[in-house]
């Protein structure tokens, strides 16, 4: 793709960015919405990390930009529906609100280009972790902040030894995930929901692990994270959905991405 070029899409899925935390990688979703247009932009919850600002206030000025990209894309005509997740679960007071052309939902249904009806929700409600254990949420940002520092000098020694780049907390979430079956059920549950809503499939967020597959019943999307993996979904005119993982420097046709990984419907 070339520098200065923009993709138009028909509808672009955005979850887990954590702007407030310092795990947000916003420079590379600026990137990415300078590239991608939509007539339709989803944003799937935690896009606001206000856990992680209640510990301690970080707000720098690429977090401020995201922010004003956004919402210059909707006063350019994208329609902007956000869909609070837990982290910015304090937008939950304001369903059916409207600022700044951003609707504030509390979940959505999409209707794709190929007629197929998707439910839009970040997920949160059905992982039973976080019903169970939600006064030990903090636990998680600090323990995840010292991974993230422990990862970074890993990958200056293996930047040393000419060694790719590894994410020392993405393969302690995944054995975890591995073991307590966590991500399979999430998705089973997120599916079942589909379907008890006689949709064709669901669009989420929450587990930071970007993903399409096609369940007996329903399809199960989830958008990734702008933490660690620089994913989002998008859907075609034609209504093809796919996952496209980004990096900054890179181009890439959407239809042939990855950069990561990249799954098409």
């Amino acid at each position: 793709m070339d520098e200065t070029e923009t993709r138009h899409v028909r509808a672009l899925f955005i979850s887990d960015v954590h702007l407030g935390s310092r795990a947000c990688k916003a420079e590379q979703l600026l990137d990415f919405l300078r590239h991608h247009d939509a007539d339709t932009i989803y944003l799937v919850g935690d896009i606001v990390d206000g856990w992680q600002l209640r510990s301690g206030w970080h707000w720098p000025q690429s977090h401020n930009d995201v922010i004003q990209k956004l919402l210059r894309k909707a006063r350019k005509g994208s329609r902007l529906i956000y869909v609070p997740g837990n982290h910015d679960e304090f937008l939950r007071d304001y369903f059916g609100t409207h600022f700044g052309g951003v609707v504030v939902t509390e979940h959505a249904t999409h209707v794709a280009a190929d007629g197929r009806r998707y439910v839009v929700t970040h997920g949160d409600q059905f992982d039973r972790t976080i019903k169970r254990a939600r006064r030990f949420a903090a636990l998680g940002d600090p323990v995840q902040m010292v991974l993230r520092s422990a990862n970074t000098a890993i990958n200056v020694v293996r930047a040393w030894l000419s060694l790719p780049g590894w994410s020392l907390s993405q393969w302690a979430k995944c054995k975890v995930k591995d073991v307590l079956n966590y991500v399979q059920t999430f998705e089973e549950a997120l599916a079942a929901e589909a379907t008890r809503r006689h949709a064709a499939g669901v669009i989420c967020g929450h587990v930071h692990q970007a993903s399409i597959r096609d369940f007996p019943a329903a399809r199960y999307i989830n958008c990734g994270d702008w933490v660690e993996s620089c994913s989002a979904a998008v859907e075609h005119f034609d209504g093809r959905l796919e996952i496209v993982s980004w990096r900054v420097g890179v181009r890439r046709d959407v239809s042939n991405a990855t950069i990561a990984e990249a799954h098409a419907i």
